[in-house]
């Protein structure tokens, strides 16, 4: 987590008063909820809950087009949060399109309820959608396999993969979120405008989050005039208060080794020099200043890893050195199932310092562990 929280300019953060101007579509809005927030210009932002979540909520974002509402994501496949989305003041039935940010089931988890009631088109980048088809397909013991096996790769302990191991040896079914989410049926292409009717939303591919992560950038003059390229609906790539977790995502049999911190870091940067006036998040506020939230970014990351070379001055798994690193609370206070995402983001510094020629693995360790060079 990181303290700054830039300013939120004054269109980007009232709640709207009543209904706005539209760019001609069908979308009316109904402002006066206090969940609702409008941007101006068609645009409004939906909180819908997350349950049971510090996060509070996901912002879903409303676009107005001339064929009809489009959703920029969902969020979670819950009763309570389908029933704050369902009170748009916009029938969810009349929603034409849903483009989707990434996969996670904050994200992506009432896409099948709006599909089922509207039969909207929903859109995702092609390597996020890989990863819903293989998530679907999977048995449920196959799933128990790969995480068994890659945190036993980590160097976890024996008492932390047994019960993932007794559930795979009961045939309990697992309890995912966001299985009933839609399959996509159409493919964000990065850099392509989306075809929206009345609207230019260009998509972004910024992977790193998630291998699919896309931000969308509307291509049109800020309703109040603010100085920079027109907004920017950036999932949970750019937060104004939050460095987002980097995922590790490969396929049980993908034996590639990849850089999820990398390209982040490469994506952030692509996200500074587009310089949009302002930035709508799916998590927190709007704010401005893109470029000076992607420069405390990579500051901040650059020093996490200055910190994980000190700790690798002695050999350490991913999860000792997820044991060592600071989080925003004590190792033993961090449940088991964020436990998982701690050792898979410790993973993906030390794949970062070992690419950048900073660490190494050492030569017959097993599990791997790995030193400073």
């Amino acid at each position: 987590m990181t303290e700054d929280t830039p300013r939120v300019t004054e269109e980007a953060s009232r709640v709207a008063g009543g209904a706005p101007h539209v760019t001609g579509g069908t979308a009316h809005v109904t402002g006066d909820a206090p969940h609702v927030i409008d941007h101006g210009g068609g645009v409004w932002a939906i909180k819908v809950p997350i349950p049971d979540n510090p996060l509070g909520h996901t912002l879903v974002h409303v676009l107005d087009t001339d064929r009809g509402p489009v959703l920029i994501d969902t969020g979670w496949d819950d009763p309570a949060s389908w029933d704050t989305l369902a009170a748009l003041g916009t029938a969810v039935t009349d929603v034409h399109g849903v483009v989707i940010t990434h996969h996670h089931p904050d994200h992506h988890g009432l896409s099948g309820q709006v599909r089922e009631a509207s039969g909207a088109w929903i859109a995702m980048h092609a390597a996020d959608t890989e990863v819903v088809v293989r998530t679907r397909a999977s048995e449920p013991g196959v799933w128990f396999d790969y995480m068994s096996a890659k945190l036993a790769a980590a160097g976890a302990p024996k008492e932390h993969i047994a019960p993932l191991r007794a559930a795979r040896a009961s045939g309990r079914m697992r309890t995912l979120p966001g299985l009933r989410a839609a399959v996509p049926d159409r493919e964000i292409v990065p850099a392509e405008l989306l075809p929206l009717a009345g609207r230019r939303l260009r998509a972004i591919w910024t992977p790193g989050h998630t291998p699919g992560h896309v931000c969308l950038h509307l291509e049109e003059a800020h309703p109040a005039n603010l100085p920079g390229h027109g907004r920017l609906f950036s999932g949970d790539h750019l937060l104004p208060g939050i460095s987002p977790h980097i995922g590790l995502y490969e396929a049980p049999e993908d034996t590639r080794v990849t850089d999820p911190l990398g390209d982040y870091l490469d994506s952030l940067e692509r996200i500074g020099r587009l310089g949009p006036a302002e930035v709508l998040p799916a998590h927190q506020h709007a704010f401005t200043d893109a470029p000076a939230r992607v420069r405390e970014l990579l500051d901040h990351h650059e020093e996490r890893l200055r910190g994980l070379l000190a700790l690798l001055a002695e050999p350490l798994t991913p999860w000792g050195l997820a044991e060592r690193m600071e989080w925003n609370r004590p190792w033993e206070q961090i449940p088991y199932g964020s436990r998982n995402i701690a050792v898979s983001e410790a993973e993906a510094h030390v794949r970062r310092l070992v690419k950048q020629g900073r660490a190494e693995a050492v030569p017959g360790t097993e599990p791997v562990a790995y030193r400073a060079v």
